[in-house]
């Protein structure tokens, strides 16, 4: 699998075209914004783009999405069912954004944990991490340990959360679902530059195992205070 990635909108979101080296079919993730920047990568690759695929249903992630799709014929994919909301609303988040063109779209597929995508000979797996937003999944491809992750993780950082709750969510989503993928997988986060899960755990002040142990002492502190 060879991958590129595209800043783009004002947000400058990681949009990420990945694609089977021998068959030239591709995949865009998150295609939130500058369509014609995405059409350039798959014109001088030659690409045959077979579908498109979303992280979740924030505007820079996804404004572009519906209409980029249906200019080239192809379904989208993604993201899991509780993000449907923040989908149906991409107008609104459109307006209040700055990128007018966002529009609502109904994916072909919701993803859940463990479905598999595949073009060409790439098989990508999803991983339904919740927490920055309840839909939110990730891409991962085990030859190439390569991850696309969105807004869960970024390098010495994670998604913004809103309460107490979804911090926990989003601190389990990244520990359970995307660490013990292994500490070599590198992963593209939704901005930014890349980084691997192992350094993260290492260094991540939000979600190391030295901030897991503290979690786990503030949780226990917490449980004793409520008996």
């Amino acid at each position: 699998m060879k991958i590129e990635w595209i800043p783009v909108t004002r947000f400058e979101q990681n949009c990420s075209v990945l694609w089977c080296e021998r068959t030239g079919k591709a995949v865009v993730i998150d295609p939130g914004g500058d369509t014609d920047r995405i059409l350039d990568v798959l014109e001088s690759e030659t690409l045959t783009l077979d579908r498109v695929l979303v992280t979740h249903g924030h505007l820079d992630h996804c404004g572009a999405a519906g209409v980029f799709a249906a200019s080239m014929g192809v379904p989208i994919e993604g993201p899991h069912i509780a993000d449907r909301p923040l989908i149906d609303a991409l107008g609104e988040q459109g307006v209040r954004g700055g990128l007018r063109y966002a529009r609502p779209f109904m994916p072909a597929r919701w993803l859940n944990q463990g479905d598999r995508i595949a073009f060409g000979d790439v098989e990508l797996e999803v991983r339904h991490c919740p927490g920055h937003t309840p839909g939110h999944v990730a891409y991962h491809h085990a030859p190439s340990r390569f991850a696309v992750v969105g807004d869960i993780l970024f390098q010495g950082s994670i998604g913004v959360w809103k309460t107490p709750r979804d911090f926990l969510t989003l601190f389990h989503s990244i520990r359970e679902n995307l660490f013990p993928l292994g500490d070599d997988v590198t992963f593209l986060p939704g901005h930014g530059e890349t980084s691997r899960f192992g350094l993260e755990r290492q260094h991540n002040p939000f979600v190391s195992d030295h901030a897991a142990m503290r979690v786990a002492e503030l949780l226990e502190q917490r449980n004793g205070m409520i008996r």
